[in-house]
């Protein structure tokens, strides 16, 4: 990383300390100022930062992933319900077998071997 970049995201950071600090110290009944100071210091940190190398690689990152999403083959609507209900039937006898399988063991040791039952 570059000095140029270093200092950049040092301003970055700055910055949103910055607006941190200048939301605690407005009183607390301008809270729309304090909102509007904290906004402000998250959008100036976000416009150095988008400055340096690291911001740039992130935009180009950003952009990819979502052209990389629009590719992607979204199931028809029956389809998804499909797989819904699929789930939904695995879930619901993978809770009874659980609780087979909890209640058998349940009167296995109580019942059975410590006689409480």
């Amino acid at each position: 990383m570059e000095s140029q970049d270093k200092i950049k995201l040092g301003l970055a950071i700055l910055l949103v300390v910055a607006g941190v600090v200048g939301f605690y110290l407005l009183a607390a009944d301008q809270a729309v100022l304090r909102v509007v100071v904290f906004v402000i210091s998250l959008l100036a940190a976000a416009a150095v930062v988008w400055q340096s190398v690291m911001g740039k690689n992130f935009v180009a990152y950003a952009q990819e992933s979502i052209a990389e999403a629009r590719k992607v083959v979204w199931p028809q609507r029956k389809e998804a319900t499909q797989l819904t209900m699929l789930v939904f039937a695995f879930v619901f006898v993978l809770a009874l077998f659980m609780w087979l399988v909890d209640s058998s063991l349940s009167w296995l040791f109580y019942d059975v071997l410590l006689r409480r039952g």
